[in-house]
């Protein structure tokens, strides 16, 4: 193998890693395995060459089964609830969402004080609604509010168990209950979450999805002290889903709306993920960034906040990768430069121009 082979091959490893990880992240969440304290990172995606899913936290459906620990293996410690409000503080954006887990967290400690204390409680809720575009963090909350109630006594578990409708629902008569109970079996101790709950209500009146709420609903009512529900989608969609069943409003009462990104939040959580990686951002670098996203956002419904920021972030790295197999030496300071030129590229691939600042060689007039 020549040297422009290897750095071909080092540069499609780390790519096709990064890919599986955030298919992975697709189908089970935007962040892996809860991180040490003091090491989260912002935003609402995994730095780069992190695993993108923990294996006992999240599942797409119930046919993935749990890997058991090995025998002997250590627990993992829990972290304080300082810890875990340091790591809430510490993603990028999501002011609102942030503010009203906070008040969460102090209704459910000031909960468990009065039993303590052997005074009577109203009936506590914990199942949330949570809606918003794709990619604005609804999933990442929801893994961190499984790990907060576990925190608080709330959940004996606090893992995260990720279904959509194909994880509910079966084709034929009489299996639906059946498929909803092995799922919601695996979630108790900790947090089911339903993306894009409305899919089970809208497909009429002999749709299955309709046995899977209710099996869902009689689930929550049976394993209340130890089962918390998350349902997610889009605005509007969620609330017609909610209000389409009298069960469900009685039992979903808490909303958190997560708001897009703004350009700003998206730049820095590019930024995140080269950190992460490793990578540092050449001269004018930045701004091509900026731009790109900026372009790609407004001109695509389906961009897709945080993950439509990475995946401009790995097709730059592919960019990256060509420009470098064709370079007769490489060093490490250059597998570790983003350059103008390599954004550039992305942008061309994807069929947008940018525009070379005022500033630059091309348009400086000359003498």
């Amino acid at each position: 193998m020549d040297k422009k082979d290897e750095i071909i091959s080092l540069q499609l490893d780390l790519i096709r890693t990064m890919t599986e990880n955030n298919l992975r992240s697709l189908a089970g969440d935007l962040w892996g395995a809860p991180p040490a304290a003091g090491n989260t990172p912002a935003g609402n995606t995994p730095p780069a060459g992190k695993p993108a899913d923990g294996p006992e936290t999240s599942r797409r459906a119930e046919k993935d089964a749990p890997v058991p620990e090995p025998e002997g293996a250590p627990e993992e410690p829990m972290p304080t609830l300082e810890e875990l409000q340091a790591e809430l503080d510490g993603y990028i954006g999501l002011a609102a969402v942030k503010q009203e887990v906070k008040n969460l967290i102090n209704l459910v400690k000031v909960w468990k004080l009065r039993e303590t204390h052997g005074l009577p409680n109203v009936d506590l809720s914990l199942h949330m609604v949570f809606s918003g575009n794709p990619g604005t963090g609804k999933t990442m909350i929801a893994r961190l509010m499984a790990r907060i109630y576990r925190c608080l006594g709330i959940l004996s578990k606090g893992q995260l168990v990720e279904v959509d409708r194909s994880g509910l629902v079966a084709g034929y008569v009489g299996q639906t209950a059946i498929k909803t109970a092995k799922v919601i079996e695996s979630a108790k101790g900790g947090v089911l979450f339903i993306d894009e709950a409305y899919a089970l209500s809208d497909k009429g009146e002999n749709d299955f999805g309709r046995e899977a709420i209710d099996t869902l609903l009689k689930a929550m009512e049976d394993n209340r002290e130890d089962l918390v529900v998350i349902v997610a989608g889009y605005d509007g969609l969620m609330e017609d889903f909610i209000h389409s069943n009298p069960g469900l409003e009685s039992r979903f009462n808490r909303f958190l709306h997560f708001d897009d990104y703004t350009l700003d939040e998206m730049v820095e959580i590019f930024k995140m993920r080269a950190d992460g990686g490793k990578y540092r951002l050449g001269e004018g670098a930045e701004e091509a960034v900026r731009e790109l996203i900026r372009q790609e956002n407004d001109s695509s419904i389906a961009f897709g906040n945080a993950r439509g920021v990475r995946n401009i972030f790995e097709n730059i790295l592919v960019c990256q990768a060509n420009r470098l197999a064709a370079c007769e030496t490489v060093t490490a300071e250059d597998l570790t430069e983003i350059t103008r030129a390599d954004v550039l590229a992305a942008a061309d691939a994807a069929g947008i121009v940018l525009e070379e600042p005022s500033d630059s060689p091309e348009n400086t007039p000359k003498a």
